[in-house]
């Protein structure tokens, strides 16, 4: 497994516990909802149920959120190897890994730190369809684009 696969790997399963979470989150929260429904009555037990209600709906959105980020992951061939910078390469610039996918917690594989970063963001955005040996400047920071997987 190459170190890109190992990073992709990683990252895959870093979402699909979150999804785990969320779930679970979601289920704990459901069978909360119906266990206090059957002993409660009246304006506490009203007020309960809307805020556990709306507990549920924002880890609902959270876990759409992981799930459209799993997405992205999976569509990510990351045995390719392009020119140019794609969505899926893993880029060396100014020492720093960058890995074109998801915004997602920088991660640490065989001691280097990775930093996932969605090709919307404003670095992401200038580094899409360049090559190797590119220079740009953000935020008053000059990088070169010094290899890329």
């Amino acid at each position: 497994m190459t170190f890109k696969q190992k990073i992709h790997t990683h990252y895959l399963q870093l979402v699909q516990d979150r999804i785990d979470v969320f779930k679970d989150m979601i289920v704990a929260l459901t069978e909360d909802s119906k266990n206090d429904a059957k002993g409660s009555a009246g304006d506490k037990h009203e007020t309960a149920l809307s805020m556990m209600h709306i507990e549920q709906e924002k880890l609902n959105r959270k876990l759409r959120e992981v799930l459209d980020q799993k997405t992205v992951l999976d569509k990510i061939d990351a045995t390719t190897i392009a020119e140019t910078i794609i969505v899926g390469s893993l880029v060396k610039a100014n020492g720093i890994y960058l890995y074109l996918s998801v915004a997602l917690p920088k991660i640490n594989v065989e001691g280097i730190n990775i930093i996932a970063l969605s090709p919307q963001s404003p670095l992401g955005n200038k580094l899409m369809g360049n090559q190797e040996g590119f220079t740009f400047e953000i935020n008053s920071t000059k990088y070169l684009v010094q290899t890329i997987e």
